[in-house]
């Protein structure tokens, strides 16, 4: 499938609240989707000033990553805090430090983000102590983090 520079230009991206995270507002065009890609999704994503991307998680079985295409934001790797910017390149692998991001410049955050789409993962959501269970095919379960 082929989708041109205005094609692109011209969907409108499907407005994408995180289910934990009510300050997390963003809008996606979810590109892979689009061509029929099952393996790994492509979103072109956007967040306006302010508002976090998704709610601090990391995967157990799926590698993430993300490309800042303009604006300014902080990342949260674990610990670090650290702001980017247009042109830097976040890679979370599976089992990494949770990540998120929070628009904390003054235009629209733009940026890429390529995930695996595997039949199974678990996410840990650190700040709420819960932990997501997801297997194709059936429900997902969300689950106290038990210490």
């Amino acid at each position: 499938m082929y989708l041109s520079k205005a094609e692109i230009a011209a969907l409108t991206g499907e407005e994408k609240p995180h289910f934990l995270n009510p300050k997390a507002k963003r809008t996606q065009k979810a590109l892979s989707d689009l061509a029929g890609i099952t393996g790994f999704g492509f979103h072109l994503m956007e967040v306006q000033p302010g508002p976090e991307t998704t709610e601090l998680h990391r995967h157990h079985f799926e590698d993430e990553c993300v490309y800042v295409l303009a604006g300014k934001a902080t990342a949260y790797l674990g610990a670090e805090v650290i702001e980017i910017e247009a042109g830097d390149f976040l890679g979370h692998p599976k089992k990494g430090a949770p990540h998120m991001l929070k628009n904390t410049g003054d235009e629209v955050l733009k940026y890429i983000v390529v995930g695996e789409r595997r039949d199974s993962d678990v996410v840990e959501y650190p700040r709420l102590n819960k932990r997501l269970y997801r297997h194709a095919g059936l429900d997902s379960q969300l689950c106290d983090i038990e210490e």
